[in-house]
């Protein structure tokens, strides 16, 4: 196998493991403020055991470590809203709401990375709104609260994914990764202490400590780490379309795992396979000459979303 070929295939078993964060995520059960504060422990404890964590950060000038620390602050409240969505709804719901962080990026990118603006963005932006209304039309009355915190959640990602594609330079990605992860802990401690700290901070029974474990470790390390290595040998873009697969992916894991298909209408996937549409196309038919020309030149920031 060539080095392309396996590297495609890496980046396709990344998606996969990405996809498992919203299953997992309906699994343990974590409030959503503990499931988020464990998760972030088990990752940063890991990461500040790597000695290139380490190494990395004695590159990184002050101002950088600060705009990384918000960033991460970000990241955070994703992952809040992203499994509160799970809470308040289901996994199906909460992928879903995921996959229209593309079409919020095409609004807040150009504001935050300092591009021009691209009509035809706002048209496929436009395009997915009948796709929002059937997948909102299609969940039970219960699960409109989750809809909307997982919308929440998409917007999160489009801001610190913008933030990130503007701030990450050179620096290692590693670093830049403990770096927001380690702030984004830090921030839920506080809000741990605040609103519940005599659940937040108990230890997780054996069955959530393991299902945690593979979360941390299977679902954010190791993908994370692979899509590093698989980015070496293919471009952003390629990586791109293949990460638009990871609301498939949950999606279709949280119907043979879980059985949400009984919870949710036609409607809704009906909703979902309008939304997939303009992700998928979006890409391909907005994709500008410059980008095309650098597509061979691998993204250090890019990694998933969940």
């Amino acid at each position: 196998m060539s080095a392309v070929s396996r590297a495609n295939w890496q980046i396709h078993f990344c998606v996969v493991l990405w996809g498992f964060t919203a299953i997992l995520g309906k699994m343990i059960s974590l409030e959503t403020l503990g499931l988020v504060w464990w998760r972030l422990v088990l990752v940063t404890v890991a990461l500040v055991l790597v000695p290139r964590f380490w190494r990395g950060l004695t590159t990184v000038p002050p101002r950088l470590i600060a705009i990384y620390a918000g960033i991460g602050a970000v990241v955070a409240l994703h992952w809040l809203a992203f499994y509160g969505s799970i809470r308040l709804a289901n996994a199906s719901v909460a992928a879903t709401c995921l996959a229209l962080s593309p079409v919020f990026l095409a609004f807040i990118e150009p504001f935050l990375v300092g591009r021009r603006f691209d009509m035809r963005e706002l048209l496929f932006g436009v395009a997915a709104i009948p796709g929002v209304a059937l997948v909102v039309g299609g969940t039970p009355t219960s699960m409109r609260l989750g809809v909307a915190v997982g919308v929440l959640s998409a917007l999160l990602v489009s801001v610190y994914a913008s933030l990130n594609k503007r701030y990450i330079g050179n620096s290692d990605a590693l670093t830049v990764t403990g770096l927001e992860i380690g702030a984004g802990l830090l921030l839920i401690t506080v809000i741990s202490a605040v609103m519940a700290p005599e659940t937040v901070f108990v230890p997780p029974s054996v069955r959530d400590a393991t299902l945690l474990a593979v979360l941390a470790i299977g679902c954010t390390l190791l993908p994370f780490a692979l899509s590093l290595a698989a980015l070496r040998h293919v471009s952003a873009f390629s990586a791109t379309i293949a990460l638009n697969m990871e609301p498939v992916y949950a999606i279709v894991l949280a119907i043979i795992l879980l059985g949400e298909q009984r919870e949710l209408s036609p409607s809704f996937y009906l909703g979902v396979a309008i939304v997939l549409a303009a992700v998928f196309l979006h890409p391909w038919l907005v994709r500008p000459a410059s980008v095309a020309a650098a597509a061979d030149r691998p993204d250090p920031g890019k990694s998933g979303s969940a």
